[in-house]
């Protein structure tokens, strides 16, 4: 009885003498909101204020004239918009390019982070991380600078095949179709080494005691790939392939736009690039925000739509 009394005054000592757990956290915060302060800045700067500018969608914008003079035609632009069969093919080149870029995105990573994971001499496994990963830092500018040379009539490629196969030169960036696959091809050589991050995160989550219970049971590497590694990467890659659906329709402007000429314009052109080419290039400056506002509302709704399923599947979330 004495014990226990004793227990509950020390107890009770110690609450009064410490002191509240907000108390003084909030001198903490303040010095991590301000570090913040520059970033919010500028993104309200140059992400939130330009919103603004969507008005001219719902105007004959004229820039002598500004916002406030400018006539009102309402939803005229949209319904010209859904009128023109160019648009109509702008879509389909869009979604087409992108769902391959998508798939073909998914796979080559988490083939790679697979086969990468066998890899037993840390020093060759650091190297090919690092040769895969220089890509992603390259601008498409420069990239499309070296596929142009390389992917010519005359160029390497084409005097490649021809010295071993014997064959005429191919229009890579000529021809629609082989352009689409050129575009997918690059952008996967580009990015999926940086992507590939991910997947190696994944597994090097495994439990390495998993491992050794299937050598004890016998099972060879091959067994313990499809038995162990697999399903433990089944989760981020469903994390992945739904968040990737909100870039349905980002078939990627910096790429087409440094690759693409007019003989492929027919299966080449996206949204981006139909947007600056009607608005800065033709100066129709109230089509082309209505064009890059109903863009941006579907894009939208992909992203919900996308986090949805990657809680529904994977139970991913972002709190």
């Amino acid at each position: 009885m004495h014990t226990s009394q004793t227990s509950h005054a020390v107890t009770d000592l110690v609450k009064k003498e410490a002191p509240p757990a907000h108390r003084g956290n909030w001198k903490r915060m303040l010095v991590l909101d301000a570090m913040l302060l520059p970033a919010v800045i500028l993104t309200l700067i140059f992400a939130y204020i330009p919103m603004g500018g969507l008005v001219i969608a719902f105007q004959d914008f004229k820039p002598w004239l500004g916002f406030a003079r400018s006539e009102w035609v309402g939803l005229e632009h949209f319904q010209y918009l859904f009128s023109t069969p160019e648009y109509v093919q702008v879509i389909w080149n869009t979604l087409i390019i992108a769902a391959m870029k998508i798939i073909a995105g998914l796979v080559a990573p988490f083939t790679f982070a697979l086969l990468l994971n066998e890899v037993r001499l840390s020093p060759f496994k650091r190297s090919v991380q690092t040769m895969v990963y220089l890509p992603h830092f390259l601008s498409w500018v420069i990239l499309g600078g070296i596929l142009l040379d390389m992917l010519s009539s005359d160029g390497l490629v084409n005097q490649a095949l021809g010295a071993v196969f014997g064959i005429d030169p191919i229009f890579f960036l000529g021809d629609g179709n082989w352009f689409r696959l050129v575009v997918v091809v690059s952008d996967v050589w580009k990015e999926f080494g940086f992507g590939a991050i991910v997947f190696l995160a994944a597994l090097s989550g495994i439990n390495p005691s998993l491992y050794e219970a299937a050598e004890v049971d016998g099972a060879s590497r091959w067994q313990q790939t499809l038995a162990i590694t697999i399903p433990a990467m089944i989760p981020i890659t469903i994390v992945v392939g739904t968040l990737s659906l909100g870039n349905v329709l980002n078939a990627g402007f910096d790429q087409i736009f440094n690759l693409y000429n007019a003989l492929v314009m027919d299966k080449g052109d996206i949204i981006d690039t139909f947007v600056y080419r009607v608005g800065i290039v033709d100066g129709k400056f109230g089509f082309s925000t209505a064009v890059g506002l109903f863009k941006s509302m579907v894009g939208f709704v992909l992203i919900v739509a996308a986090y949805r399923l990657a809680y529904k599947l994977a139970n991913y979330r972002i709190f």
